[in-house]
């Protein structure tokens, strides 16, 4: 097998570290499902991620700067952040989102998400990055009576759900 193009364009740079569709997955899983412990993340995948994948993907991306592992103490788990490098891959997930509902069919359940973000416009994008630093970074929200994006996603996915 060929070794990956390597050069200094940032596009290749980019689909170096995203350009893995279980990388992309496990980025999902943590910023719109709050999954961050390997177990959880395990669990919780739909596609079925195998172990091994899951502990080379989240290592791939903590080596690249997306993600910082927080070490466990003894009795405790080890817990998974978003950088600021990561939570700025959200517009890229909205983007892929975007083109998805455009040319792919799917679930309702699934589309949902998308759906909001891609109608919701860059506000909507702006408040969910701020949760994700609040969340992952213990960053202040700007405005912390705003209402949190994170939770309209979740009320529009649980509503789907219902549907």
């Amino acid at each position: 097998m060929d070794p990956a193009p390597r050069s200094g364009c940032p596009i290749n740079q980019a689909v170096e570290v995203l350009g893995d569709p279980w990388a992309m997955l496990v980025l999902r899983d943590i910023m719109f499902g709050d999954r961050r412990h390997f177990r959880v993340l395990l669990a919780g995948s739909e596609e079925r991620i195998a172990p091994n994948i899951l502990s080379s993907r989240l290592r791939r991306l903590s080596d690249a700067g997306l993600l910082t592992r927080q070490e466990a103490r003894r009795g405790q788990r080890a817990a998974y952040s978003l950088t600021e490098a990561g939570i700025q891959t959200l517009p890229v997930m909205v983007a892929l989102g975007s083109w998805g509902l455009a040319h792919r069919s799917g679930e309702r359940r699934l589309r949902v998400r998308a759906e909001l973000l891609r109608d919701g416009g860059p506000g909507l994008l702006a408040r969910f990055m701020d949760d994700l630093r609040h969340l992952h970074l213990g960053a202040p929200r700007p405005d912390p009576h705003a209402p949190r994006a994170a939770d309209e996603l979740r009320s529009a996915y649980e509503t789907a759900l219902h549907e």
